[in-house]
């Protein structure tokens, strides 16, 4: 049978290995269902989403030229994919203060005194040490 990237098909999942599903398509043609096409999102666990001997719907999504080795999708065929993640952005401050640079432009000029100060006292010692 000719294989078409897009053409929607149904297999026999006949190996689950940690990266993906073997199904095979008829007696002679056998195609890969990646870990990352079983579903939107992070698969953990191949064995929760399909078995050895399950019949599935699959989508053709590539065919290597070279090779003639089938590319299969399940995640295509989803009416719902996984939501995207929410990424929580975090803050070091409080957010509701409105604090922003506040607190440096405050504490820049007494960090910067204390610091020419000790520079100062440095330096006098060393000049003290180096005449005795």
């Amino acid at each position: 049978m000719s294989y078409k990237i897009g053409q929607v098909i149904k297999g026999k999942i006949t190996g689950i290995q940690p990266y993906g599903a073997f199904v095979s398509l008829d007696d002679q043609t056998q195609g890969l269902i990646h870990v990352s096409e079983i579903q939107s999102g992070y698969t953990k666990n191949i064995h929760q989403y399909l078995n050895v001997g399950e019949t599935v719907k699959v989508q053709i999504i590539d065919i290597d030229e070279y090779t003639e080795k089938i590319s299969l999708s399940l995640r295509t065929l989803m009416m719902h994919p996984a939501p995207p993640s929410l990424h929580r952005k975090r803050y070091f401050t409080n957010r509701n203060k409105h604090i922003g640079f506040r607190s440096l432009a405050e504490n820049m000029p007494i960090w910067t005194k204390e610091t020419y100060e000790a520079l100062q006292e440095n330096a006098a010692a060393k000049i003290k040490d180096g005449n005795q």
